[in-house]
């Protein structure tokens, strides 16, 4: 929860979480908002059309990235 505050007026804002789970790889690999996520580890970040990854990573971490990028069709910027 996000809360504003300003002089005259206090806003509360319920941030709404979107999890998406990936076909392919269910247990392991989510979409948290524009977040990728392998295991317990934010791996990319989403931003428009691409897909920035974010480290090196592992044969089983790198091909969870590539599914994600060919499944949004995003460009994979790798560091």
């Amino acid at each position: 929860m996000l809360i504003i505050r300003n002089i005259d007026y206090i806003y509360t804002i319920k941030i709404i979480q979107m999890t998406y789970t990936l076909d392919k790889y269910k247990q392991n690999l989510k979409v948290i908002n524009d977040d990728v996520w392998s295991y317990n580890t934010r791996v990319g970040i989403i931003a428009g059309t691409k897909l920035f990854q974010l480290g090196y990573w592992s044969q089983t971490t790198q091909k969870h990235i590539n599914y994600v990028a060919n499944e949004y069709d995003l460009d994979l910027i790798k560091p």
